[in-house]
């Protein structure tokens, strides 16, 4: 079999999978309305190539070598001619598609020049540039909004202006960064070009316009065209190894300015004045950031750097919360009563597990004292507060969003100004009436197709959803089952090597470490699968915009992680410790296994120490990961290239040295912070301390997180975005749930209720024997008894019933042996039982009351920014309103004149 052959092979393979997969078309790839430059190249027809150039040793330089021609966007390819020769067979088809994707760039009115590589002699890079009038096209098609007169409504004085001596400190040097000037926009139309504030045809449309729209082409662009099988788009000849990459270039290097007069330095602004560990404790200059990167990095930046700013005032409240139960756990009477050695020291508690000895309440001295520092009445107020905090959060992020999107141009970004995806277009081969243009279009499947599809998804997500509550219930089994062991084998085993740990060693922390190791290979496999599933799920579903694409993937992996990080909080908070029945008749899961109880302390300082472990643990790994790893990449790459200080390495080719943004982009970035947000409101009510731990790690992320992408990272594509997507009513759905989850935490997980029924019922008459209000006495109360002649007969030579011991005592509210009801609930059980869903229900009532009330009193939109929409829009009218009449009078003219002649 020839070379030939097995090319021609493999190239009808891939043209079967692509009418498979839907790909026929009509004789144009797109619409006139997507591509309105697009002209198709015959079958067989000549191909232009881009004209090849010696780099002109300028490493600063954004233009092509004539210096004028800006550089929109820039593709790598390695040449195929310099290929192997027993390989070259391999990159032929290859060749042929980049070469005829070239000549379709070229055909639609884009320039192109190639240079070689300075460092490899095999790489090529593909400058591309768009002249001015397919810029105009372009920027009419997607709708970019461009000035057309100065604002000329007043701005209103900030309220801090009277401290303006001390915040100037917190700005950007203005004399780098200078404020932008003010415009009323309308979107571009190319046959109105009059109407806009165009001084200079160069700078009218910035870099990040021109990648954007660069972009737009080149991933709707056909680089094969056979009979009736079409095949486009920049991203499918990335994933075949066509191109190497495809990246818009920064301007200069992150810490020097370039040489070139015309260039402007941002990259090098960025990393000064914002990306700089030195410039930790400056406001970030959002509208430079949007500039550079786009809204969508810019949305990000500006929602991460309010939500830091708004946990300032709940770290505040919370470490004074901390504060206060730190130094009241020293007076609180009930831990007193624990560790006292005439009161908690001749308490003996039972067994807490079928191989566990007796033991005495004060041994639990320093954990009592420890648990009063979370478990206190200012928890209480903060968790209130917190529900408060978050309603505030939410509603005034909605108003300095808005302010956003007015400013960025983002107020009328509408669903059906966003383009459709190119994977999206290809498989429109359906037929359909547009119900709101009323206009025939394509879409890719029919309503019970639609269906079909997404009912597959929903059932693929819950499945996997179940997949980790089994591996959690699995986790939990293993648990039971392995304490036992631990239990007999650490009794039998000589640790007399290890002395110094041998207190250590007990069955509950061998148990706890060796099901957290598994818990985590567990959550790392199920989180690199679901992740693929979740992908694959998606690109089935087809959605049509990006924006579409980006948010139903949200939801997948956000419900996903959800469970993932989640469900041990949940566990330790709900289930640990309360279904276990009493001494004596404890309760088995499966029959087999004895249910976990809680530490002696309670389950409230387990759930403490978990939350401060995960969040504490997740915050630093995620910080030296994001520092690390691509810092790490970028030096191998240049160690392996070999690159010398005596080669001058141009620009575009300094920026393929870094490493690529990831295709899902910022959807990391908010996981990590919507998890965050999940850990600050959810459970707060046990950890106090949790605002002030995010707000140390969101100073350092929003430094961090500059710093990765303004010198590690190639220069994104710019997009634009009207908001934080989906993670908007992620974060609605997590407060709302965070007013149940607190009520509960303090309801049933910390002893915050039964103190207080005890304090104001149970210690004074009828039932105590106090003349007033006290909590002397309560842990006896809270201490029911148990005959150790009712422990069924256990036939372990290691369990040993003290000597004299009749009775123990355990957590629980039910009738002493001999009672007629014995070993039953007791009438304090009751009372507590319906003081904490009294509690539940009136604290809900009060938090969505106020919530409701927040939501409504404080608008979406400020008052001024409604004034300014509303001038914009009248300006627009009146502008276009005058250029229709000069135009109509225009025709008449031309009517008169034709009719008199």
């Amino acid at each position: 079999m020839s070379d030939h052959d097995i090319l021609e092979m493999e190239s009808d393979m891939e043209d079967l999978g692509d009418i498979e997969l839907g790909m026929i078309d009509e004789e144009v790839v797109y619409p006139e309305e997507f591509l309105p430059t697009y002209h198709s190249i015959k079958e067989g027809g000549n191909v232009i190539k881009a004209q090849e150039v010696e780099f002109n040793d300028k490493p600063d330089s954004l233009f092509f070598n004539d210096g004028v021609r800006r550089i929109d966007f820039v593709l790598a390819y390695e040449d195929e001619d310099k290929k192997e020769y027993e390989k070259r067979h391999v990159f032929q088809r290859r060749k042929r598609r980049r070469e005829y994707f070239e000549a379709s760039l070229m055909k639609m009115g884009m320039e192109l020049e190639a240079t070689q590589s300075v460092l490899d002699e095999k790489l090529v890079f593909l400058k591309v540039h768009m002249p001015w009038d397919v810029l105009c096209t372009y920027a009419e098609v997607l709708h970019i909004k461009l000035p057309i007169q100065p604002n000329d409504m007043p701005a209103r004085p900030s309220p801090l202006r009277f401290f303006s001596c001390i915040t100037k400190h917190f700005y950007p040097d203005e004399k780098l960064i200078s404020k932008e000037s003010e415009f009323f926009t309308a979107p571009f139309e190319k046959d109105r070009q009059d109407l806009f504030c165009i001084k200079d045809k160069d700078l009218f449309f910035t870099p990040s316009m021109r990648s954007r729209m660069a972009y737009y082409i080149l991933s709707r662009a056909p680089y094969d065209i056979r009979s009736n099988i079409k095949k486009f788009g920049i991203t499918k000849l990335l994933d075949s190894g066509v191109y190497k990459a495809a990246y818009p270039i920064h301007d200069c290097r992150f810490n020097v300015k370039s040489q070139e007069p015309e260039c402007p330095n941002e990259r090098y602004l960025l990393y000064e004045e914002w990306a700089h560990p030195k410039s930790f404790y400056k406001i970030q200059p959002l509208d430079l950031i949007r500039n550079y990167y786009g809204e969508k990095i810019g949305i990000y930046f500006a929602w991460l750097g309010f939500y830091t700013r708004m946990l300032t005032w709940a770290a505040v409240v919370g470490i004074g919360c901390f504060i206060y139960g730190y130094y009241t756990r020293d007076t609180s009477t009930w831990s007193k009563e624990v560790c006292d050695p005439d009161i908690g020291g001749k308490i003996v508690m039972c067994p807490q597990c079928d191989t566990c000895q007796y033991w005495t309440l004060n041994s639990t001295c320093n954990t009592s004292k420890n648990l009063c520092i979370f478990d206190n009445f200012g928890t209480l107020v903060f968790a209130v507060f917190m529900s408060v905090w978050v309603t505030l959060f939410l509603e005034f992020w909605k108003r300095y969003q808005a302010e956003l999107e007015y400013e960025w141009d983002t107020v009328e970004f509408l669903e059906q100004e966003e383009p459709p995806r190119p994977e999206y277009e290809a498989k429109c081969i359906y037929e359909r009436k547009n119900p709101i243009t009323g206009v025939k279009e394509k879409v890719p499947y029919t309503a019970c197709g639609r269906c079909v599809r997404v009912s597959i998804g929903m059932t693929t997500v819950i499945f996997w959803i179940m997949l980790i509550l089994a591996s959690v219930v699995a986790i939990t089994v293993y648990r039971l089952a392995v304490f036992f062991t631990f239990s007999r084998e650490l009794r039998n085993t000589n640790l007399t090597i290890a002395e110094p740990i041998k207190e250590y060693v007990t069955p509950q922390m061998a148990t706890s470490v060796t099901a957290s190791l598994i818990s985590f290979v567990v959550i790392m496999i199920l989180n690199i699968l679901y992740e693929r599933v979740a992908i694959w799920i998606t690109d089935f579903e087809l959605p049509r915009t990006k924006t579409d694409y980006e948010n139903s993937l949200t939801l997948k992996m956000f419900l996903f992680q959800f469970v993932n990080y989640y469900s041990s909080c949940f566990y330790i908070a709900f289930a640990k410790g309360k279904a276990v029945g009493h001494p004596g008749k404890p309760v088995y899961l499966l029959g087999k296994y004895r249910n976990e109880e809680c530490d002696p302390g309670g389950c409230l300082i387990e759930l403490t120490t978990q939350l401060a472990i995960i969040m504490g643990g997740k915050a630093i790994w995620n910080n030296i990961q994001e520092v690390l790893i691509p810092w790490l990449k970028n030096l191998i790459y240049r160690h392996c290239v070999h690159v010398t200080s005596e080669k001058v390495i141009p620009r575009w080719e300094q920026d393929y040295q870094l490493q690529p943004s990831s295709k899902l982009g910022l959807f990391y970035e908010y996981l990590e912070m919507a998890i965050q947000f999940g850990f600050v409101t959810l459970f707060v009510a046990s950890f106090p301390l949790a605002p002030a731990l995010a707000l140390l790690n969101n100073i350092i992320e929003i430094r961090v997180d500059a710093w990765k992408i303004t010198t590690q990272f190639r220069r994104d594509v710019p997009e634009k975005a009207q908001h934080i997507g989906a993670w908007q009513p992620i974060l609605q759905g997590i407060t709302i749930l965070a007013v149940v989850t607190n009520a509960m935490i303090i309801a049933f997980t910390s002893d915050m209720i039964p103190r207080l029924v005890y304090y104001w019922s149970f210690s004074v008459y009828p039932y105590g024997n106090n003349t007033e209000n006290t909590m002397k006495g309560y842990i006896n109360s809270s201490l029911s008894v148990f005959s150790t002649n009712d422990f069924p007969p256990v036939d372990d030579e290691y369990i040993h019933t003290p000597p004299n011991l009749t009775t123990c005592r355990y957590r629980d509210y039910r009738f002493p042996p001999g009672h007629q009801r014995q070993y039953e609930y007791n009438m304090f059980y009751w009372h507590v039982i319906a003081a904490k869903m009294a509690f539940i229900i009136v604290v809900e009532h009060i938090v969505y009351f106020t919530k409701f009330i927040l939501a409504y009193i404080i608008p979406d939109v400020p008052y001024a920014v409604k004034e300014q929409i509303k001038r914009e829009k009248y300006l627009t009218q009146v502008i276009l309103h005058e250029t229709n009449l000069k135009l109509v009078s225009k025709r008449l003219k031309a009517t008169e004149t034709e009719t008199e002649s």
